[in-house]
């Protein structure tokens, strides 16, 4: 429960204040820039620390849990299987006439989108099947498609990229090589 006087943060931004006015669902706050701004209650959590460390070691004590993480012990890394290794690259064609039936009435910017969302989409797909290898053919052309690509991937921190095969693809393909935690369950 959030009160006037409670430090917060919020959620999904780098900003922190003191409430001084709740109304309803809506919670204002004043920034530590004296900006007043307003927000949801969930979308705020309270950072008082008393209360906060009180809330986390309710049940335990604070050496209890500085003992729990000293006695971390790392995992051993397990390598992958050779034939693991040598599975084909999942292959995609972001060439237009194998997304759409026909492009006619699109514009060079609304092929280029639904290149990009394409790729977009099955990168989020091989990363959350775990899949370790992709192939994106672009084709040749005047090389916009492989730079949107290359900014893509470059915004993924485990995703390495680099030109496919030529003897199978040419120039015209990227293969995309993703490195995934062991999976903890």
């Amino acid at each position: 429960m959030i009160n006037v006087g409670d430090e917060v943060s919020v959620l999904d931004d780098n900003v922190k204040g003191i409430v001084i006015k709740i109304q309803g669902g809506d919670i204002t706050i004043e920034t530590s820039d004296g900006f007043e701004m307003a927000y949801k209650d969930s979308e705020l959590v309270k950072t008082n620390s008393s209360e906060l460390r009180n809330q986390v070691f309710a049940n335990r004590s604070f050496s209890e849990v500085i003992s729990e993480k000293e006695s971390y012990k790392k995992k051993p890394i397990s390598r992958p299987k050779k034939k693991e290794r040598e599975l084909p690259a999942m292959e995609i064609d972001l060439h237009i006439n194998q997304l759409v039936d026909s492009a006619k009435g699109m514009s060079n910017h609304d092929m280029l989108n639904l290149q990009i969302d394409t790729a977009r989409r099955q990168l989020e797909f091989a990363i959350k099947k775990r899949i370790p290898k992709m192939v994106f053919i672009h084709g040749v052309g005047e090389g916009v498609l492989k730079l949107e690509l290359e900014y893509l991937f470059g915004r993924y921190n485990n995703v390495s990229y680099y030109d496919a095969n030529y003897q199978k693809y040419g120039v015209g393909a990227t293969e995309v090589r993703i490195f995934q935690n062991k999976k903890t369950s």
